[in-house]
Parts: C-alpha cells; structure tokens; sequence
C-alpha cells in the first residue's frame, strides 16, 4: 500500500469519474447556474406574468370579513364609479364584475397629450355559510365597494358561555 492511498481525501477520489468541465474552471457550475436562471426567467416572460391572463385586465384588492350575523366584502375599485360595477350572487357565491375607462385628454400650448386606460376585472369569492340573498346591501363610496351579506339564522354560529370550575 502506498503513503497516498492513507491519505483521507484520496479515498474518495478512486475510481470515480470526473467529468472535464467541472475541473477546468472552479466557477463553471457558478456560469451554468447563473445560465439557466437567466434562460428560465426570459422563457417565462410573458404578458400574463405582468398584466394577468389577458391584458386589459386587474385585479382589485378584496377583503372578507365575517361577523356573528353577516359577512363583509369590501373591495378597492379606484377610478370606477357604482354603474361600473355588478354584483350578483348565487350558490353561495359573490361574484364582482365591472370594467373601468378612463380617457385624458390635454391640449396646452404646442402639445397634445391623450392617454386611454381600461381593464375589466371577475372575482368570484364562495361564501362558507348561507346568505340571505334578499337582504343584501351594497354601497360604493369613494372608490370602495361594500357589500353586506347577512347569514341565514340557522347559518349563524351560536356561542355558549362555559363556566369554569375551580378546586
């Protein structure tokens, strides 16, 4: 047996494979790495990933709260107005539509500006307990939508008081 084979890191090396690449350049596996993040992140640069599944669409932002009597949505729809927005519900789900337009025009001096924006949002939001449907209320104010959405009275959840026993 020769002084080398005793030498602990040597024990590893035999009989294994090396592939040329990897000992050419310590930072070859770095460059390959970086590679693929940069191929992976232009191959899925598409409009979707900015502007959601189609462009011309949004999505507002949504809160649901629930009560012991009701539930609470309320949603942040800047720039629209109340006949801009749909509401409707249906098996215990809220469904919130609307469309936003929204044109600026400007003619001062020696310019002329004219910018367009729109986009169309869908949200369905399922509902975990019975409304009911004919007591709804809805307000939109300033841009925030509020719906009212009272439970069923055997949806509602009942809280008992218990008495706590000490020794």
């Amino acid at each position: 047996m020769a002084i080398r084979d005793l030498i602990q890191g040597n024990w590893l090396k035999k009989n294994v494979p090396v592939r040329r690449e990897d000992w050419v350049s310590p930072f070859y596996s770095l460059q390959k790495e970086i590679n693929r993040i940069f191929d992976n992140f232009f191959n899925e640069l598409t409009p979707s990933r900015f502007f959601g599944d189609s462009f011309g669409s949004f999505m507002p932002s949504v809160d649901v709260k629930e009560k012991d009597d009701e539930f609470v949505v309320t949603a942040e729809l800047p720039g629209m107005d109340a006949k801009d927005v749909d509401i409707s519900i249906s098996d215990d789900i809220l469904t919130l539509r609307g469309e936003k337009k929204e044109e600026k025009e400007e003619k001062e001096g020696n310019y002329y500006r004219r910018e367009c924006s729109y986009g169309s949002f869908h949200r369905d939001i399922p509902l975990p307990a019975e409304v009911e449907t004919d007591k709804v209320e809805a307000e939109f104010k300033r841009g925030v939508l509020t719906v009212h959405l009272p439970k069923k009275p055997e949806s509602q959840r009942k809280a008992k008081k218990i008495q706590v026993k000490t020794n």
